[in-house]
């Protein structure tokens, strides 16, 4: 039997519980769209209009956004409505025409990789630069095979699903792709270096085994999908070597853990010591307008570049290159990386405190704006359902999170970079309201 893709996800049968005017729209929304799309939460959401971390409905209800990573610097920040509605004034063009706005930005970005990293190429989603990053690693490494951790998500092209584990049983992986098994964080810093050293090893040798050998291994750099894990630190270093020696390329997929979200520095990666061969990114990059980038070492793109023709009509276009570059000011300007790391550990600190009493939670893990709680039961297994009731009742209680983890057990913390010392008290509050439901 398969694992719930959303285990908090809405279902119709539960339509009675949901207010008649919501109901009605969700009624509209399942006769014209698609059978893909989910709604989140037993009682969906409507939202009307957004500001910093707070969502608000119809009625001017007031939720604090303790999920959204899309819109980074907050809902609606108007430094970028202001820099996107003065570019749609002015132009909207591609990559083909020359224009000062583009080359700046990707300056200003590249500026923040480590020297080695000093190309990028733009493209609309996340999927999409993933895509681009296996091409591109195949192109230099003359390889075809895959690694990737046993719950990872990288995207959606069907290129990027084949190694996307998380998308479940039913979008199967690729016969080139080999899975290693997330980290353990109950080990000692060298001997999680180890673990992680031999899992790598095993799947290099089934690639070479059956033909494919090693293009990639793609990371992200929280295992966000996995459950969440970023302790201890460096315990990616190991994982490098063996690619390297392998042949092969490491891609960091920044997508979720980049732009300041885990506090200690730009990108998740930089926390481990690494230098990556090729770095994805997407999401928060524009604010919700969709942007996005892979960044490369030059040495890496400089064949594929040459010999293989590569265009994105809407890849770093005026208009998301305008909103990239109002993400960075604001991230600069608001001092939002030192804000992920103060109130990033305040929050984590409070929710131990907080659920300390719960036999229920085995850990809380994480660092800065990404943290994960894992539920369990009696036995220490994982307990999607009493994560999917939490979850619930803080949505009840106007606070939205939801949960992760190859068995939807663990709970995903991962406020907008504008979430203030406010909100997390806020949030802390209802969390210790919300709390007995963890009770057996």
């Amino acid at each position: 039997m398969s694992k719930p893709v959303m285990v908090n996800a809405y279902d119709p049968a539960d339509a009675d519980r949901v207010e008649p005017r919501t109901r009605k729209l969700i009624e509209r929304r399942e006769d014209v769209l698609g059978p893909g799309y989910r709604l989140f939460y037993r009682e969906p959401l409507a939202v009307e209009r957004g500001e910093g971390a707070h969502l608000f409905d119809a009625d001017g209800n007031d939720y604090l956004d303790v999920y959204n990573n899309v819109p980074s610097v907050g809902h609606c920040h108007p430094h970028v409505v202001g820099a996107v509605h003065a570019q749609m004034q002015r132009l909207n063009t591609n990559t083909r025409y020359v224009q000062e706005s583009l080359v700046a930005y990707s300056e200003r970005l590249v500026a923040t990789f480590p020297d080695e990293l000093n190309r990028v190429t733009f493209t609309c989603t996340g999927s999409e630069a993933n895509d681009l990053a296996l091409r591109v690693a195949r192109y230099h490494t003359g390889n075809q095979g895959v690694i990737v951790t046993e719950g990872a998500y990288h995207g959606l092209t069907s290129e990027v699903a084949a190694f996307s584990p998380s998308l479940g049983i039913g979008s199967p992986l690729g016969s080139h792709v080999r899975t290693i098994k997330a980290p353990d964080q109950r080990l000692a810093p060298g001997s999680m270096q180890d673990y992680m050293r031999d899992q790598i090893r095993g799947a290099i040798a089934d690639l070479q085994r059956h033909g494919y050998g090693l293009a990639a291994f793609f990371a992200d750099s929280i295992f966000s999908s996995d459950g969440v894990f970023s302790d201890p630190a460096g315990f990616l270093q190991p994982i490098v070597e063996e690619v390297h020696n392998a042949g092969g390329l490491y891609v960091a997929d920044e997508v979720q853990p980049g732009f300041c979200r885990l506090g200690e520095s730009w990108w998740g990666f930089q926390r481990h010591g690494i230098t990556p061969d090729l770095v994805t990114i997407g999401k928060p990059m524009g604010n919700g307008i969709p942007v996005a980038a892979v960044i490369f070492r030059s040495e890496v793109t400089e064949d594929f570049g040459r010999n293989v023709r590569y265009f994105n009509t809407f890849g770093g276009s005026s208009v998301p290159i305008a909103a990239a570059n109002a993400v960075l000011d604001v991230i600069e300007q608001e001092g939002l990386q030192e804000r992920a790391r103060t109130v990033g550990a305040t929050l984590r600190s409070g929710i131990e405190e907080v659920l300390a009493p719960y036999d229920a939670v085995a850990e809380v893990r994480g660092i800065g704006y990404f943290l994960g709680v894992d539920i369990v039961d009696a036995a220490g297994d994982p307990d999607p359902v009493r994560a999917a009731d939490l979850v619930n009742d803080l949505r009840n209680r106007r606070v939205l999170i939801s949960a992760s983890g190859p068995d939807g057990n663990v709970l995903k913390i991962r406020p907008p970079l504008a979430f203030s010392a406010a909100d997390a008290d806020r949030f802390l509050t209802e969390l210790a309201a919300a709390g007995p439901v963890l009770k057996g």
